[in-house]
């Protein structure tokens, strides 16, 4: 599957080797507002900060009416994680910690494209305190952490970050 967009919503196309071209199979995709996956590499729960540690710790606790918790979910492929919770709902995490303090990974081709997608769908990306389209990069080969995917999810992250660190 393709997903596209120029800026007027995001559409996805799926190959069909019958023909050897790629037809629309998911117009206008939409991410829900909130979600029910996660998407973090949790053997690095010891190297977080307080605020993300509690804020997985919050996905995973129990709660009817938040539709939690949420299913960990992580493959440890940015894209695959991505669609998956693009179509689904759900927020993939790459925090920076004490091993990356700047994050991991690349602004300018790896969550900058990201994020333009994810919001042309209606979702959000971050770095854990601004949109990542607000970052203005510094060089070419920049590092961030990123949250990204439902809106509600990446605020509540965002919450979780600013409260606790």
């Amino acid at each position: 599957m393709m997903v596209y967009t120029s800026g007027q919503g995001v559409h996805g196309f799926t190959l069909d080797p019958s023909v050897g071209e790629f037809l629309l199979s998911h117009p206008n995709i939409r991410i829900p507002s909130r979600g029910k996956y996660y998407s973090i590499n949790e053997g690095n729960y010891h190297y977080w900060s307080e605020g993300i540690r509690r804020y997985v710790d919050y996905l995973k606790t129990p709660d009817k009416a938040t539709g939690r918790p949420y299913a960990g979910r992580y493959i440890g492929t940015l894209v695959a994680d991505f669609h998956r919770n693009l179509l689904a709902g759900g927020i993939f995490m790459y925090p920076a910690d004490n091993k990356n303090p700047h994050g991991k990974l690349r602004l300018l081709y790896e969550a900058a494209p990201l994020a333009f997608i994810v919001e042309q769908a209606g979702g959000r990306a971050s770095d854990g305190t601004q949109d990542i389209l607000h970052i203005q990069p510094e060089s070419l080969h920049q590092r961030v952490p990123l949250f990204i995917g439902s809106r509600e999810d990446v605020d509540k992250a965002e919450q979780f970050r600013r409260d606790l660190g």
